[in-house]
């Protein structure tokens, strides 16, 4: 992928298409890179991708196919996933970014630390005047957004939730006991979503754009720190910190 390091590292995930593993190399190359699944040959890479620690999206666009999105430092970005291409920029950031895009419906909603931004897909060039749906003066260093049932929700000490078609905040509400840093980004399941915080345990929320806690849970005596993101099979939880790994639901 590059030489390239950095103090906090890599954090990007590996996506596949078709037949190619595809990868953002900004800490270790500036680009994101697309290999062949089979042997791991270089087929494509597109440069000038920096200060990027977000997991690439493939978003299907109405009438116009499949592209690859991505944040970037100062933008949010749109490539042919086939050739690496760039297809439409959309000038929305001004600093690092580390949160993932989500797509609905051929819009990508992308966060940065204090920014939160809706631009439709399936643009041409420089789209940030033209196809930047709204924007907000908030958003997160690290968690990503969870879109369900026509809103966005996520937390970094305050709960958030936005309609999705216009950005109207329909709630702000902040966490109780304090949540401290909130890495991991939430999930929905079950009705409702569950927001995992660094150090305070993890936050159940209802799923609806009426703000209710429904719990707040701690591992105690597990004094270790939780960054990952909670998965959900077979109506289990599964947390891991930078120790162990839980798997909670109810024993059978």
């Amino acid at each position: 992928m590059g030489k390239g390091t950095n103090g906090w590292g890599s954090a990007t995930s590996p996506i596949l298409y078709k037949d190619l593993v595809i990868v953002n190399a900004s800490v270790e190359g500036r680009a994101l890179v697309a290999l062949d699944k089979q042997t791991g040959n270089e087929v494509w890479r597109a440069k000038d991708v920096s200060e990027s620690w977000s997991t690439p999206v493939l978003v299907r666009v109405p009438n116009k196919g499949t592209e690859l999105v991505v944040s970037g430092s100062k933008k949010v970005l749109g490539f042919d996933p086939d050739t690496g291409k760039e297809l439409w920029h959309a000038n929305s950031f001004n600093w690092y970014v580390c949160p993932t895009v989500v797509a609905h419906d051929g819009v990508v909603y992308a966060l940065q630390n204090n920014v939160c931004v809706a631009v439709r897909a399936g643009g041409q060039g420089d789209v940030t005047q033209s196809h930047t749906l709204w924007e907000k003066k908030f958003g997160a260093v690290v968690s990503s957004p969870v879109y369900h049932e026509g809103h966005l929700y996520w937390a970094a000490g305050v709960a958030i939730c936005l309609k999705a078609d216009d950005g109207s905040v329909v709630y702000k509400e902040r966490l109780q006991p304090n949540p401290g840093d909130i890495y991991a980004s939430p999930v929905v399941a079950d009705g409702k979503i569950y927001y995992v915080s660094r150090t305070a345990g993890t936050f159940v929320v209802e799923a609806s754009p009426k703000f209710k806690l429904l719990a707040h849970n701690k591992l105690d005596p597990d004094t270790s720190v939780f960054n990952g993101s909670p998965a959900v099979s077979n109506s289990q939880l599964l947390l891991r910190s930078d120790r162990y790994l839980y798997c909670i639901g109810n024993k059978r």
